[in-house]
């Protein structure tokens, strides 16, 4: 729903801006692009989201990812540019993810991102038909709501013990917290993260960087 970490307005905002992340030149290009987009560029992760992902890599030495919702590309970019990842993307649309591809090329990694557009549940699917259950260190999942929990289960397999799941847009500018909210966003974002806070086969942590990030570790 948004780029911005939600809260975080004004003089604080300024100062935040200058010293919470560097962003590198192509992905701050790459946001720019995606920006032109109006309204659709909502869907693209803040830089400081991107910035603390890219941590994460760097911190876990994760060399496989998977990626559900990629958009523009820019948190696939900032994954893949934190180390030598290889990266599987699913998402639906052609003409956002041609973006990404081209960014993906300018800054050398496209080779290692490896992109699908049938969608995270065929991708989920085929992965793990694939042989590939318990193989990949991190997953990401940022696309459609309504879906969510099938994209968490998915992810689960496709873990490591030990690996991690980020969930994307779990503050939902604020909604998930007004009970008089009851779209069908916006109920399966809050009944995942009703599920997560007790699931005993994870232990996370709700971040609220940007629109919210979990952070699901695998046991």
């Amino acid at each position: 729903m948004t780029g911005k970490t939600i809260g975080i307005t004004g003089r604080l905002e300024d100062y935040y801006r200058t010293r919470a992340y560097r962003e590198p030149p192509v992905l701050a290009e790459l946001r720019a692009e995606t920006a032109k987009l109006g309204g659709t560029a909502q869907m693209q992760i803040g830089p400081e989201q991107g910035a603390f992902m890219a941590l994460l890599v760097k911190l876990m030495g994760a060399r496989s990812i998977v990626e559900i919702g990629t958009f523009t590309g820019y948190s696939a970019l900032a994954m893949a540019l934190a180390g030598q990842a290889r990266i599987v993307c699913a998402d639906v649309s052609e003409e956002w993810t041609a973006i990404g591809r081209r960014y993906w090329r300018k800054a050398g990694v496209a080779e290692r991102i490896e992109l699908h557009l049938d969608g995270g549940a065929a991708v989920i699917a085929r992965l793990l038909r694939e042989s590939r259950a318990a193989s990949f260190d991190l997953a990401f999942i940022d696309a459609d709501k309504s879906s969510y929990d099938a994209y968490y289960e998915g992810a689960l397999k496709l873990l490591r013990p030990g690996g991690l799941v980020l969930i994307d847009n779990t503050l939902w500018g604020g909604e998930v917290a007004n009970p008089a909210i009851a779209d069908t966003d916006t109920l399966a974002i809050r009944a995942l993260n009703d599920k997560i806070a007790g699931d005993a086969r994870v232990e996370h942590c709700l971040v609220p960087i940007c629109d919210g990030l979990t952070m699901a570790r695998k046991r």
